[in-house]
């Protein structure tokens, strides 16, 4: 039911900002293409050795953060779950 709720109050916030923004111009139409002209003739060009970059190492403070980050994900996924089973539980007790 709190989800329910957080999910309409959000709604009808967006809905309001929505309503106040101010009206945008119309578009313009688009213009017809023109074929462009070379400046210069194209000559075929050498091909260069391209160096690939490595990825950028995490540092340990970096390794940390995503480690902390998974772990709150992961406690939050539990705890939904949970949730969920105790609602169901409820809803079928309710019921009975």
């Amino acid at each position: 039911m709190n989800k329910i709720l957080a999910t309409l109050i959000a709604t009808l916030f967006a809905a309001g900002a929505y309503a106040q923004a101010p009206a945008t111009a119309p578009a313009k139409p688009a213009t017809p293409a023109t074929a462009a002209t070379p400046a210069v003739a194209a000559t075929p060009a050498a091909s260069a050795p391209v160096a690939k970059a490595k990825p950028a190492a995490m540092t340990k403070e970096e390794k940390a953060a995503a480690n902390a980050a998974k772990k709150e994900k992961a406690a939050a996924a539990k705890k939904a779950k949970a949730d969920a089973a105790m609602a169901k539980k409820e809803t079928t007790a309710k019921k009975s």
